[in-house]
């Protein structure tokens, strides 16, 4: 059962936790000579940009009094100096952080891709693709600010308080006071948005999760969707959570427009202040001071402003890399195990031994299954509907691992050798025929990627989609898009067949490889199978018996086990479970 369907918000309400922040940083680790060269020139930027204010006080207390147009001028040639060093160097820091911070969010994707391909089917199983999909793109994407300008601006913002404040006790330390009185009034206001605005947030990531998740599953299912004739249904679904984000996303940016008037209020207020102490109660003072200091208040707090921002930012972004986290630290249930040993060249003696395997606690699909299989022999698995037949050659690939038992491969137990090692002398075709979006060249090739143009011709024409093909205005060069759309269901199950075979695999997993391909097509296809299944072994599932009549053995999965195993003259001479399957179909 899927832990979240569309609807379903997740729990991205927690505590603000630093140790997910600190094992982001680990990331930044690989580039922390490049972040304290940006953080140096930084440093440099901002002490450049605060001597500004002390020219122009200069300037108004001197120029216009003693030293005239040449000492103006001097002045004016400073400030532009110091200007325009600060605006280059503050680029220069901008493009160094950006790449270190997409170089850190490209590591974080690398390594949650090639995390994604070795979780188990049961991650995919029980999860909205869409709301993993929303995982590895949009929470990768908000934290990528924080990881390129987010760390080095928290510490610049930082020193740009101290910096800011040193300055202003020294032009003047009793207006430095003054300034420094709205800074209770500030921070309480700040608290006061701050907390609303991060559940704010938080619950706009909520709604654009539930709504990606919803997307994809429509365009997955729009087939579907048309047949049933869906279409205004889905609409009023689509259109209640795109209003439910919007409205989210309003009361967000509601909350997040009240810090910049808060944050004029207190500053203007101060500024206000800043004069009234100084012109009424402070009468030596000169008016280079009240411009500098003037100057000095209205800019602290921007960075504090920044911070809140900033603090705001990092809270949310937290969230989110506890989910790419949680992502990374979900097992890998099946994978190779400590000192896991090369398998050896596969012959294909299949055996089970005392097999009891369950999907979830308390369900056994399997108990206590045994049977040999000797290399070369065909078995053909038959029986109702979710009796375990998938089951059985998934375990023989390992997709899954088993509860009690064992699995051996010649005299191999699969639990103890590489994935890769096992699954490369296999071939699998699935129910779902898979077709990846690319050229039909392509997708033949993609489980042998040194597969000749000819091996994939004579497997194309083996299974009997090589005049299709042809026909086609590229022939094999020919772009299909993902799953195949334009291509028939048993042209795509030709095809996905022909990509098995070109595998050249030890042993051959057919799950329901025929039942999109007509009667005609079925009679061309199976003398190929012959052919292909000399001298392999080879599992075949099938609800239309015809398919299996030939098979070296045949096998009644029911009951959690086998109740049946014979040649098919056999087990209709028994009489038994085959035989009422096989009658029924006959009828």
């Amino acid at each position: 059962m899927a832990r979240n369907k569309f609807d379903i918000d997740e729990e991205l309400e927690t505590p603000f936790d630093i140790k997910h922040l600190k094992r982001a940083l680990v990331y930044a680790g690989k580039y922390k000579k490049r972040i304290f060269l940006s953080l140096f020139i930084s440093v440099i930027a901002s002490v450049t940009g605060l001597l500004s204010p002390l020219i122009v006080a200069y300037a108004a207390d001197n120029c216009f009094t003693r030293e005239g147009i040449p000492g103006l001028i001097v002045c004016a040639v400073g400030l532009l100096v110091c200007i325009v060093t600060s605006v280059f160097l503050s680029q220069k820091r901008a493009k160094m952080m950006t790449q270190v911070g997409q170089d850190i969010i490209l590591d974080i994707r690398s390594d949650l891709f090639r995390h994604m391909q070795e979780l188990p089917f049961e991650y995919y199983d029980s999860r909205p693709h869409g709301k993993i999909l929303v995982r590895v793109i949009n929470y990768v994407n908000s934290v990528s600010d924080i990881m390129t300008n987010g760390i080095i601006n928290f510490v610049l913002e930082m020193l740009n308080i101290v910096f800011i404040t040193v300055f202003m006790f020294f032009v003047c330390w009793q207006l430095a006071l003054v300034v420094l009185c709205g800074l209770p009034v500030y921070a309480a206001i700040i608290m006061f948005i701050k907390n609303r605005q991060r559940r704010a947030w938080q619950a706009v990531s909520n709604k654009s999760s539930n709504l990606n998740a919803y997307l994809h599953e429509s365009i997955v299912g729009v087939q579907i969707s048309q047949v049933f004739t869906r279409e205004e249904v889905n609409a009023e679904i689509n259109d209640k959570l795109a209003k439910s984000y919007r409205s989210k996303w309003m009361k967000a940016v509601g909350y997040s427009n009240l810090v910049w008037p808060a944050t004029d209020i207190v500053s203007i207020s101060t500024l206000s202040a800043l004069y009234l102490v100084g012109l009424l109660f402070m009468p030596g003072i000169s008016i280079g001071t009240i411009l500098a200091m003037g100057s000095y208040s209205g800019r602290f707090w921007q960075p504090l402003m920044q911070l809140s921002n900033l603090m705001n930012t990092f809270i949310n972004a937290v969230a989110y890399l506890e989910r790419i986290f949680e992502m990374l630290d979900e097992p890998a249930t099946i994978k190779d195990k400590p000192g896991a040993k090369e398998m050896p060249e596969i012959k294909g003696d299949v055996h089970f031994k005392d097999v009891t395997f369950a999907y979830e606690e308390g369900g056994n699909v399997l108990e206590h299954l045994s049977f040999d299989v000797k290399a070369g022999e065909s078995i053909a698995l038959v029986g109702p509907t979710g009796a375990g037949k998938t089951t059985i050659v998934s375990l023989i690939s390992r997709f899954y691992d088993l509860k009690s038992g064992k699995v051996l491969i010649d005299d191999s137990d699969i639990s103890e050798v590489t994935l890769h090692s096992l699954r490369s002398q296999m071939g699998i075709m699935l129910q779902d025929s898979f077709i990846f979006s690319g050229t039909i060249m392509e997708n033949l090739k993609y489980g042998n990627p040194d597969a000749t143009y000819k091996q994939a011709r004579e497997a194309c024409i083996l299974v009997g989609i090589h005049e299709y093909i042809m026909t086609l205005p590229d022939g094999y060069e020919t772009v299909v898009s993902e799953r195949g759309a334009g291509l028939s269901q048993g042209q795509k199950q030709l095809i996905a067949l022909a990509r098995t075979i070109l595998s050249d695999p030890k042993i051959l997993v057919l799950d329901e490889a025929t039942s999109s391909i007509d009667a005609k097509t079925e009679r061309y296809l199976q003398n190929g199978l012959n052919h292909l299944m000399k001298g392999r072994t080879s599992f075949i599932i099938a609800h239309r018996l015809s398919t299996v009549r030939n098979c070296d053995r045949i096998m009644y999965v029911s009951n959690k086990g086998i109740t049946e195993s014979g040649t098919h003259e056999e087990l209709i001479a028994k009489k038994g479970d085959y035989y009422r399957l096989y009658t029924a179909q006959a009828v």
